[in-house]
Order: C-alpha cells, then sequence, then structure tokens
C-alpha cells in the first residue's frame, strides 16, 4: 500500500444536489488523503490515470461538460443516488441541470486497483444553497477498455 497526499475535489458532484437553478461553486482547494490501494503489481499509472480522471469527471459535473460525460462513461454506465437509479441516459440529462451546491470537496479519498477494474471510494463535504453545510460518500468504478478507462458505476449517499 502506498499513501500519498494532494489536492482533490469530489467526484459524482452532481449527483449530491437536486434541481434547481445554477449557482456559483466556490471550491475548496483542500489538501486530502489519498491512499493508493492494489494488488501487488498493480501500475502507479493506473492510479495517476484514475485520479485524473476523477479529477475530469468533477471539473465536467462543476462545468456541467455532457460532451466529456458522453465520452467517458460506458454504454450501460448506471448510477445510484439515495433511492434514485440512472441509467446513462438519465444521468447524461442530469449532468445538464444546474448545479445547487457550493464549497464541494473530497475527504478520506481512496483510490483502490484490481487487474482492469479501479474503484474510487471518498467522503464529500458541501454547502446548500440555504447555507447548510452537509456531507455524504460516494463509490465511482472504472473499467479499462482498449483506449482507456470507462466509467461504469457511481453510488452516492447523502
Amino acid at each position: 500500500m502506498r499513501r500519498v497526499v494532494i489536492g482533490l475535489t469530489v467526484a459524482a458532484v452532481m449527483l449530491l444536489v437536486g434541481v434547481a437553478h445554477r449557482s456559483a461553486i466556490a471550491l475548496e482547494g483542500a489538501v486530502e488523503k489519498v491512499e493508493k490501494v492494489g494488488q501487488p503489481g498493480t501500475s502507479t499509472s493506473d492510479h495517476d490515470a484514475l485520479f485524473a480522471l476523477n479529477e475530469d469527471y468533477i471539473r465536467s459535473v462543476q462545468t456541467g461538460d455532457v460532451a466529456w460525460f458522453d465520452e467517458m462513461l460506458a454504454d450501460d454506465f448506471r448510477a445510484s443516488v439515495g433511492t434514485t437509479y440512472l441509467d446513462r441516459e438519465a444521468f447524461l440529462a442530469q449532468t445538464a441541470l444546474p448545479v445547487t451546491i457550493s464549497n464541494l470537496a473530497a475527504r478520506d479519498v481512496e483510490i483502490r486497483v484490481m487487474g482492469d477494474v479501479g474503484i474510487v471510494h471518498a467522503r464529500t463535504t458541501y454547502r446548500t444553497l440555504d447555507g447548510e453545510d452537509r456531507s455524504g460518500r460516494y463509490t465511482d468504478v472504472w473499467v479499462r477498455e482498449g483506449d482507456g478507462w470507462r466509467a461504469v458505476a457511481a453510488h452516492v449517499t447523502r
């Protein structure tokens, strides 16, 4: 196991929020612990790739970059948000909706690689439009395909 300290915000931001008007998202530049855990012989480059994808995921949520998600989500992508279950098309539609939180940050991030599967776990903190501080957890599952990693699943709790 290898531990690294790096700055990180949360994946699956969009899934933490409901639907309302778009508000500016002020992100905390928090430095958080990231654990790189994998089977013996897993590549540091796999962890680095998943870390970068996690950052792009966050950026894409914050900017409503549906095109990035369209490229990075597997055809059979699914997301569970609380008791709501979204297929790929519903997730893309939700991504295009206005964001209703601010001060979003990931805490206690763990990236695991097991062969051609990568799993990202984290705790999240954010602020609602009415100023209430909240937290949740997420897990994103990535699968290595011929041309790179694709997100196949996301699970978010609030």
